[in-house]
């Protein structure tokens, strides 16, 4: 190894060893994370924010705690000794031991991919049982993302059981903590939530066990002193890649110090090690902004374009779903010309919903026939087959809904495997939309679904596109293969079983798009998108309610993951009456898609559809997928309006999307400063999805300087309620 190399290291992880503690910080572009290492070989956390390229100052820092007060900060404390408070870890050993104390044995670092992914792995070991814990820190160096797990090892040749076991914990220090957090339900996912954190501990969780993320999502913005705010003040970034059970803990002590544990939700969870077994947590990421919640979001956003989501494309094609416009009621002639109308106005893909399976159980309602995986002979009597090859022979790829995880009581497979359904021993199942829940936790039901979906696949050939539903969560928690002394494993093992159908599909599948829907945002999370090119964050499609879920959803997940459809007026699931050009333009936030009857349009309406829908995928598509997010107003402050563009990463294009949400009068019109332009360009400004070629903005068709359009922006005659308008800015020579 040359010198210059071992010098690169050096500067990035910075190891200094000094005669009071060796010191560890973990550098990215603009931030640090720092640990130390006391005279005791105590693990410490000492600082994250913004970059400190000295390190030596930690090795000496006293914080004047008596001892009769706990612990200095540590970066992962545990259940005994002299730390109080809400640990990151618990244990209770064969010999009724309830104590843990962890010290340092050694670090290493290494490189994942040169100048953009390091790694940092620090071991820990108890100072009596035979129990190993290391810590992986992974710096995201251009991005400024670190992620952090916990592997867990029984070095002892009788069981440990784990009680508790988060992915990480990070302590802060500020004046005051201002906590952003997303909750909601069922059609109202990502609702956005700041509170001031008081003495005490407040939790965000999910004991469902499936469609974790519909109630609070795992994910949250803290802002540091003031509240939050979008292009100013200091901000954390949190977000759980794990699709099960979760739970993040802040808890503010005594000291005003404020200490976040974050992992899998150890309810009901006790997890036994045996000799040598080990538990891997699943990684927490953070980011760190002094340039507010903006700067953050398009820290992560980046982050999971580049290096989470499953094989992102550049673009995901623009469809027409089946469910709204057809239901269950449905036969090949119907489909058939939904694809026509699809290819007509422009759409790239047309997918089939539910409704398509079932023969001795037909799927005509959603209380039979889920778990028996054959065409119904009745509604296709041709089969997938034909409607792929109708679908590609006029220019579109075609998809295909499942819901593979469950079966309804009425069904061949839940007749057949009574003892792959989850249940409690002698206790009534629970139905929920009529259906029961399989056990991924058995190796045999993880088999049925990956041949299940062979056999979809090999049977239909082309498809391009499959929506990857779950329309319950756990209840009556019980599983017929796994023995009753391990029944808690149940909530960690089912996802673990999960991730294992997916790695597998992906190994036979690895350029298949496929949606994570569950019950629209059920299953919104870092760890689904390592599979995932898209998620589908709500079932509920009006165009009012999707301003705020898209918003919320987008605070934390980029809009190129984010599938948002036109669907007809009244909406289904509100009853809301909003025009074709509102419904487009909210639409047109995220992957553009729709799901409606296309024959209740009437002509008008066909031609601004194939107008928008052209526009969208040569001038807008590029910047959701691929431009930087700046929110320019929020949908929660009083004046009723939102606003927010994305700017192309080299600040030749933007795309401008405001939103009027309520009666304005003759006083109040938006006054809209754009962020993320060049003040050196110029840029013309155009109104697009206009109706009659008429634009609320005086200076449509017109060249601007980036710096007026910053300083000054764009003031817009938007009035009335639900009205909208989109803008598109391409950079011009002066």
């Amino acid at each position: 190894m040359n010198k210059r190399f071992l010098f690169g290291i050096t500067l990035l992880f910075g190891v200094c060893k000094l005669s009071s503690q060796t010191v560890i910080p973990i550098h990215t572009d603009h931030t640090s994370m720092v640990l130390s290492v006391a005279s005791d070989s105590t693990l410490l956390f000492q600082y994250y924010g913004d970059k400190i390229q000295d390190c030596s100052y930690f090795a000496n820092k006293q914080t004047y705690r008596r001892f009769d007060y706990g612990t200095d900060p540590l970066a992962y404390p545990t259940a005994g000794g002299r730390f109080f408070n809400e640990p990151a870890f618990s244990a209770v050993f064969s010999d009724g031991d309830l104590n843990t104390e962890l010290k340092y044995i050694g670090h290493k670092d290494s490189l994942i991919v040169p100048n953009e992914i390091y790694q940092t792995t620090i071991d820990l070991a108890d100072v009596k049982q035979k129990l190993n814990v290391s810590l992986v820190f992974k710096s995201y160096v251009r991005n400024d993302i670190f992620t952090v797990s916990a592997v867990i090892e029984n070095k002892s040749k009788k069981d440990i059981c784990l009680t508790r076991f988060y992915s990480s914990f990070l302590s802060v220090r500020a004046k005051r903590y201002y906590l952003t957090t997303f909750y909601g339900a069922w059609a109202q996912e990502m609702g956005i939530e700041e509170s001031l954190l008081t003495h005490g501990i407040k939790s965000i969780e999910s004991k469902k066990g499936v469609r974790t993320t519909h109630t609070e999502n795992p994910a949250f913005m803290l802002s540091l002193d003031t509240p939050l705010q979008e292009e100013v003040g200091r901000v954390i970034a949190g977000a759980l890649a794990w699709s099960g059970n979760y739970k993040i803990n802040f808890q503010l002590d005594e000291f005003n110090l404020l200490g976040i544990s974050s992992g899998i939700n150890p309810f009901m969870s006790d997890y036994k090690l045996r000799y040598k077994e080990r538990l891997v947590t699943p990684e927490m990421i953070y980011t760190y902004s002094n340039k507010g919640a903006g700067q953050a979001s398009r820290n992560l956003h980046d982050y999971a374009r580049k290096y989470v989501v499953y094989d992102t494309p550049e673009e995901l094609p623009t469809l027409l779903n089946s469910w709204e416009g057809a239901y269950f009621n449905f036969d090949e002639a119907i489909i058939q010309k939904m694809i026509d109308d699809a290819a007509e106005i422009g759409l790239e893909m047309f997918v089939l919903d539910d409704g398509w399976f079932g023969n001795k159980y037909p799927r005509n309602s959603s209380k039979q026939g889920l778990g028996d995986w054959q065409v119904s002979q009745n509604k296709l009597p041709n089969g997938i087959g034909a409607l792929v090859d109708y679908a590609t022979r006029k220019g579109l790829k075609f998809g295909l809904w499942i819901e593979p995880e469950m079966v309804n009581p009425k069904s061949e497979l839940a007749e057949k495997h009574p003892d792959w359904i989850v249940k409690a021993k002698n206790r009534k199942i629970t139905t929920m939309r009529g259906q029961w829940l399989l056990d991924l936790t058995n190796p045999e039901v993880q088999d049925f679904i990956v041949e299940t979906f062979k056999h979809i696949m090999t049977e239909n050939h082309n498809i391009a596109y499959i929506k990857w539903d779950a329309n319950r969560h756990v209840e009556s928690v019980g599983s017929d293969y796994l023995a009753v002394d391990k029944q808690s494993h149940f909530w960690i093992d089912y996802t673990k079983g999960l991730y294992s159908v997916y790695n597998r599909i992906r190994s036979l599948y690895p350029h298949l798009l496929i949606q994570a829907c569950s019950s629209g945002g059920g299953r919104v999370d870092y760890g689904a998108l390592k599979f995932h090119q898209e998620v589908w964050t709500s079932d509920n499609t009006d165009a009012l309610s999707r301003i705020f879920i898209q918003y919320g959803t987008n605070m934390i997940y980029p809009a190129s993951v984010t599938g948002s459809h036109v669907s007809a007026s009244p909406n289904h699931q509100t009853g809301n009456r909003t025009s074709l050009k509102f419904r487009f333009d909210v639409a047109m936030g995220g992957r553009l898609g729709m799901e409606l009857q296309p024959q209740a349009l009437d002509s008008l309406e066909r031609a601004f559809a194939r107008n928008a829908i052209s526009q969208y995928k040569t001038l807008v598509r590029p910047l959701v997928f691929k431009g930087d997010l700046y929110r320019l107003i929020s949908p929660y402050e009083e004046s009723g309006f939102c606003a927010y563009m994305y700017t192309a990463k080299d600040k030749s294009a933007a795309v401008v999307y405001a939103y009027n949400l309520k009666y304005q009068g003759r006083t109040h019109f938006p006054q809209l400063k754009l962020s993320g332009l060049s003040s050196q360009k110029m840029y013309k400004i155009r109104e697009i999805n206009t109706i009659d070629k008429k634009s609320v903005f005086w200076g449509n068709n017109q060249i601007f300087s980036g710096q007026y359009l910053m300083n000054e922006g764009i003031n817009l005659k938007l009035t009335q309620c639900n009205s909208s308008a989109v803008f598109y800015l391409e950079e011009v020579n002066r």
